[in-house]
C-alpha cells in the first residue's frame, strides 16, 4: 500500500469531460439544425460531475482534518461561482438595455432568480417555460447553476448522516436509490402529464445527476484517499470502457427529438454514462483520465463555467439584435459562429482576470489588489480605472435594463388581447347582421385555432359579428380534432368550419381527415395556413394545400400570402399578429369563407339550372 494521496490531489479527467459537457450544450442552443438534439444533457454531465467532485472535496476534509467546516466550503463556492456569474448578469443585462424589446422581459425576476441562486423556481412561478418559442428569458440557462447552488448548500449538511452508515458500498447504494426515487419521480410526473418545464426546472426531479456523481465520490473514496493493488489493473480495459462510455454520452446527446420526447430518459442514460467515465478515468493508475485531459479539452474544461454562462445570453442578444426575434425563430449558422466565438473568448478573459484572482487571493483580497493598482505605475493605474469604470457602468445599464423592462412580450399582448376580447363577446354578444345578408354571418361560423387565432379575435369578432371563437395557447391539430368531434357530437358545430392549428408542428393528413369527416358533407371547413420562422411551417401549407385540393368541401385561408409582405403588423416573434395584423388575418378568414359560401351558392344555382333544363327537356317529350 502506498502513501495517501496529496490531500488537494487533482482529480484526471474532470476538465476533459467538462469540455465534452460544454460543447453538447453549447452545439445543442446555437446550432440547433446541427446533429446533437437532444445535446441538453450535457447539462446532466455537469450534474454528475458535480455531485462526485463536491462529495469528493467533502470527504477528503473530513479525512484530512476530522470535521467538514461548513462556512470555508460555502466560502470557496462563492469565490469560484460568483465572479463570472455577476459579471455576466450585469454585462447583459446592460447590452440588453440597449438592444431593447421583447428581450428585457421580467429582467427584474431573472436578476434576482440569478442573485438567489433560485432562477429555476423563480422562473416557474412567473410561468416561464425551458420549452416555450415566446418566452426570450436571456437567463435562461442559469436554472441548472440553480440547481447545483441549491445541492451546495444542502448536501454538506446532509453528509454526515451518510457518514453514520458502514462502509462506502453502502454509502453508495443510499445515494443511487435516492437518485432512483429522483428519476422515477421525475418518470411519473411527465406519464401523468405534468408541465415538462416543471419536471426539467425541478431540484427534486432533476436531482438524479447530482445523486449519481454522489454515489461514485462515496464508491471511490477509498481508492482515491489510498492507493492500493488495484491500482494497475487492466489500464488498457479502462481506456476502451471509458472511450465507449463517453462515445455513448454523444450518442444520447445526438439520439431522440429534444426534450419534450426524451426526458427524463435521456438524462439518465447519460448521467449513468458519465458516471462509469468517472469511476474509469478517477480511477487509481488510470490512463483515461490523463487521455481525456489532452491539452485543448483541459483548456477549454477550466473555463467551461464560464462558457456556459455567456453562450446563451449572447445568443438572445444576437438573434434580437439582428433577427428582431429570439433564437426560437431559427438561429443562422453566422449567428450561432459568432455566439460561440464570443463566449469562448469572453470565458477566457474572466477566467484570466476575473475569476482566477478572487479565487486565488479571495474577494477582500482582489479588491486590495485593485486599489494597489490605483497607486501603481499609469498603464495598471488606467487599467485599473478602466476596469472599475466598466463595472460601475454594467451596474448602472442592469439598474436601467430592471427599470425599463416591459411586463410582457409583444406576442403575449396579442394573445391577451384576443382572449379578452373573447371574453367580452361571451359577456356581451353581439347581435347578427339582419337575414339576407350578402356574406356569410358569424353565427354560421365555428372557428377552432392556436395562439394565432386568439391574437386575431378581436378582429374576427368585428369581421364576423357572432362567430364562435375556440383558440388557445399551443394547440396542436389533434387538440382540434377532439374539439370539433365534441362540438359535432353535441350539435353545435356550425356550418362554416375555420381551423387554423398549423404554427405548432407538422400536421398529420390523418388529423385533417377526421376533421372533415366530422363536419360532414353538409358543412365546409376553412383550413388557415400558417406564417413563422419556423422550419416546418412550409411542410404544413404544402400538407393543407394538398389536402384541401383532394376534398371539394374544404379550402384554404391564405393567411401566409397575405401577411407576408406585412410583417410589421407581427409581434416581435414574427408570429403572432398584433392589433392590425389581427384585423388582417380577420379579413383573410372572411374572404375564404365568403369564397366558400358563393362557391356553393353557384353550385347550386348550377344545378338548379341543370334541374330546370332537365325538367324542360323532359316536358318537351311528353308533349310529342
Amino acid at each position: 500500500m502506498t502513501s495517501p494521496l496529496p490531500p488537494r490531489a487533482r482529480i484526471a479527467g474532470l476538465d476533459g469531460l467538462r469540455a465534452v459537457a460544454v460543447v453538447l450544450v453549447v452545439v445543442y442552443h446555437l446550432f440547433p439544425a446541427a446533429f446533437l438534439r437532444s445535446g441538453y444533457v450535457g447539462v446532466d454531465v455537469f450534474f454528475v460531475i458535480s455531485g462526485f467532485l463536491i462529495t469528493t472535496l467533502l470527504l477528503r476534509e473530513r479525512a484530512r482534518e476530522g470535521r467538514i467546516r461548513l462556512r470555508r466550503f460555502w466560502t470557496r463556492r462563492a469565490r469560484r461561482l460568483l465572479p463570472a456569474l455577476a459579471t455576466v448578469v450585469t454585462v447583459s443585462a446592460s447590452l440588453a438595455w440597449l438592444v431593447g424589446g421583447d428581450v428585457l422581459v421580467d429582467m427584474g425576476l431573472q436578476v434576482l432568480g440569478a442573485a438567489t441562486f433560485s432562477y429555476n423556481w423563480v422562473s416557474m412561478a412567473d410561468g416561464g417555460t425551458y420549452f416555450s418559442a415566446a418566452d426570450p428569458e436571456i437567463f435562461r440557462n442559469l436554472w441548472s447553476l440553480a440547481v447545483e447552488e441549491q445541492f451546495y448548500l444542502l448536501w454538506p449538511l446532509l453528509v454526515p448522516l451518510f457518514l453514520l452508515l458502514p462502509g462506502r458500498r453502502s454509502r453508495a447504494a443510499v445515494a443511487l436509490v435516492l437518485a432512483a426515487l429522483s428519476a422515477a419521480w421525475a418518470s411519473a410526473c411527465v406519464a401523468a402529464g405534468a408541465d415538462l418545464t416543471r419536471v426539467y426546472f425541478g431540484t427534486d426531479t432533476h436531482a438524479f445527476g447530482l445523486l449519481i456523481g454522489v454515489a461514485v465520490a462515496f464508491a471511490l473514496h477509498g481508492l482515491v484517499v489510498r492507493r492500493s493493488s488495484v491500482a494497475g489493473v487492466g489500464p488498457v480495459w479502462g481506456v476502451v470502457v471509458g472511450a465507449l462510455a463517453t462515445a455513448g454520452i454523444v450518442t444520447a446527446a445526438a439520439a431522440g427529438g429534444g426534450e419534450a420526447i426524451t426526458f427524463p430518459a435521456s438524462s439518465l442514460a447519460a448521467s449513468l454514462l458519465t458516471a462509469v467515465v468517472l469511476l474509469v478515468a478517477a480511477w487509481p493508475g488510470s490512463w483515461f483520465g490523463r487521455a481525456l485531459d489532452v491539452a485543448p479539452l483541459r483548456w477549454l474544461g477550466e473555463r467551461s463555467y464560464a462558457v456556459y454562462l455567456w453562450h446563451w445570453p449572447l445568443l438572445v442578444l444576437l438573434s434580437f439584435q439582428l433577427g428582431g426575434a429570439g433564437p426560437e425563430a431559427g438561429v443562422p449558422v453566422a449567428t450561432g459562429t459568432v455566439a460561440a466565438i464570443a463566449s469562448v473568448a469572453l470565458a477566457a478573459a474572466s477566467y484570466r482576470w476575473i475569476e482566477q484572482p478572487v479565487r486565488r487571493h479571495g474577494f477582500r483580497g482582489a479588491f486590495a489588489i485593485a486599489r494597489r493598482g490605483l497607486r501603481s505605475r499609469p498603464s495598471r493605474r488606467a487599467a485599473t480605472l478602466a476596469a472599475a469604470t466598466a463595472a460601475a457602468l454594467a451596474l448602472g445599464g442592469t439598474t436601467a435594463a430592471v427599470a425599463a423592462a416591459p411586463r410582457e412580450t409583444t406576442s403575449q399582448s396579442a394573445v391577451d388581447a384576443g382572449r379578452d376580447a373573447l371574453a367580452q363577446a361571451d359577456r356581451h354578444p353581439t347581435p347578427a347582421p339582419a337575414p339576407g345578408a350578402q356574406t356569410v354571418d358569424g353565427t354560421r361560423v365555428s372557428a377552432v385555432g392556436d395562439s394565432v387565432m386568439l391574437a386575431s379575435a378581436p378582429g374576427l369578432l368585428q369581421a364576423m359579428p357572432g362567430i364562435a371563437v375556440d383558440a388557445e395557447v399551443s394547440r396542436s391539430l389533434w387538440a382540434g380534432v377532439r374539439i370539433i368531434d365534441d362540438l359535432a357530437a353535441s350539435g353545435a358545430l356550425r356550418e362554416y368550419v375555420v381551423v387554423g392549428l398549423g404554427t405548432n408542428g407538422p400536421v398529420s393528413t390523418e388529423a385533417l381527415q377526421r376533421i372533415a369527416d366530422a363536419a360532414g358533407p353538409e358543412r365546409y371547413v376553412i383550413l388557415v395556413n400558417a406564417a413563422g420562422p419556423r422550419d416546418w411551417i412550409p411542410g404544413v401549407n404544402r400538407d393543407l394545400t394538398a389536402f384541401a385540393a383532394a376534398h371539394p368541401r374544404v379550402a384554404v385561408a391564405d393567411w401566409a400570402g397575405a401577411v407576408a409582405d406585412h410583417t410589421d403588423l407581427l409581434a416581435g416573434d414574427q408570429i403572432h399578429p398584433e392589433a392590425a395584423g389581427g384585423d388582417l388575418y380577420a379579413r383573410t378568414v372572411k374572404r375564404a369563407v365568403d369564397g366558400a359560401a358563393t362557391q356553393l351558392a353557384t353550385a347550386q344555382w348550377a344545378a338548379d339550372q341543370t334541374r330546370t333544363t332537365l325538367l324542360e327537356i323532359l316536358g318537351r317529350a311528353e308533349d310529342r
